[in-house]
């Protein structure tokens, strides 16, 4: 008998004949003999709507209470789908974050996994009732309610297959597997059988937001059979793998990020621990740091320039103001009128002029490259935001993926 792990999005359970789609999918599972554990999202717009609500009572509300409330869209997911699944007439139980035995750190907002205890589960499981999990949540060491962040449901999901050993995670979206672009942005764009762990991590790092990073990370670190398919389809989905069978393409795909602040310390000091103040400050404020650019020095001084999300800028500008006043710079720049462009695969390893072949590509299309990342997998630039669509296109086109 298997063990199979489901996670459905928001999009797959935001009304009730969604509900009932899922609930057939998952009972399909449970009668081919599998034990099935489900993980489910908020329904829709849910976490909108709450966030919402939480403002008109409170603009700065506690990070411990946010969690509280944003905890609920999950638990009404969960217990609606087990509803559905009751007058199926198949056995079921709906469990909590804490219920799961989701133990977490007490970072409220974006907290991290520590461990799963499991026991409730395979207690459920060995009655073979179908598991219900309110994906995106867990408790901490004080029994207070804690949120995983952006991307939650499919930490939880994975997490949740990692500790009990699953055959399979199938992570259930709104599009049919993991695309060389996205298909609203390149008509030409095509759906990929499969994907290294490698490959797919840079691209839900880079914006592809079919799968969220943290999800992926945990999947190679654990060797997590995961799956990315359809809840509308019937579609075979994109299976990410250690090892794919074909040959490593050059360029798998092609990402786009809108959610991208650029911030620049101009004029500081050219002298031996400038980068530390900064980097460690930003860290200290557990601000995410992607690209970062260091002129030359001359003057005996230097530009320092990184980027951060945009949810992260107004504090990032803060901290370098305060660095900046303090080391004598000459100033400190914003600028989030930008997007981040990047290219992905395992192939551009062993072939040269992939950078070149890129850059031509923006060079045809006149969109002007302001910064550049690379990796032994990836390339990534910044470029205006009005040239994001304009680059995609053009690279997806130039490498005729």
């Amino acid at each position: 008998m298997n063990l199979v792990v489901q996670k459905f999005g928001g999009t797959s359970v935001k009304d009730a004949q969604r509900v009932f789609n899922v609930a057939k999918i998952v009972t399909d599972t449970y009668q081919k003999g599998n034990n099935v554990v489900v993980v489910v999202s908020a329904q829709g717009d849910t976490t909108d709507d709450l966030i919402a609500k939480a403002g008109e009572i409170n603009p700065n509300p506690s990070k411990r209470e946010m969690d509280v409330l944003l905890s609920t869209g999950e638990q009404i997911s969960m217990s609606l789908l087990a509803m559905a699944i009751e007058r199926m007439g198949f056995p079921v139980k709906s469990l909590t974050g804490w219920q799961a035995g989701f133990l977490t750190d007490s970072t409220h907002g974006s907290s991290r996994i520590r461990r799963i205890n499991k026991e409730r589960i395979d207690n459920e499981l060995s009655k073979r009732n179908i598991v219900i999990v309110a994906g995106f949540q867990g408790i901490n060491r004080y029994d207070d309610i804690t949120t995983l962040g952006r991307g939650g449901s499919d930490t939880s999901a994975v997490a949740l297959a990692a500790a009990l050993h699953a055959d399979l995670c199938q992570i259930y979206t709104d599009v049919d597997g993991v695309y060389t672009a996205d298909p609203r942005l390149v008509p030409g764009a095509h759906k990929m059988d499969e994907i290294t762990y490698d490959e797919m991590l840079e691209l839900a790092s880079l914006g592809a937001g079919v799968l969220h990073n943290r999800s992926v990370e945990m999947a190679k670190k654990y060797g997590v059979n995961l799956e990315v398919l359809s809840s509308l389809t019937q579609n075979p989905g994109t299976k990410i793998k250690e090892v794919v069978k074909v040959e490593k393409m050059l360029i798998r795909g092609v990402a786009r990020d809108n959610d991208v602040a650029r911030i620049s310390i101009v004029g500081v000091p050219d002298q031996p621990g400038i980068a530390f103040k900064i980097f460690s400050r930003l860290a200290a404020k557990k601000v995410n740091v992607d690209i970062i650019l260091q002129s030359i020095g001359r003057d005996d001084t230097k530009d320092i320039s990184f980027t951060v999300p945009r949810s992260s800028k107004q504090l990032a500008m803060e901290l370098m103001e305060e660095i900046n006043e303090r080391c004598g710079g000459k100033g400190v720049i914003c600028d989030d009128n930008i997007s981040k462009v990047s290219i992905v695969g395992a192939g551009m390893q062993s072939n040269p002029g992939v950078a070149s072949k890129m850059f031509e590509a923006l060079a045809e299309a006149n969109v002007n490259i302001q910064m550049i990342s690379t990796s032994e997998i990836k390339i990534s630039v910044l470029v205006k935001l009005s040239d994001a669509d304009k680059a995609v296109n053009a690279i997806h086109d130039a490498f005729e993926l």
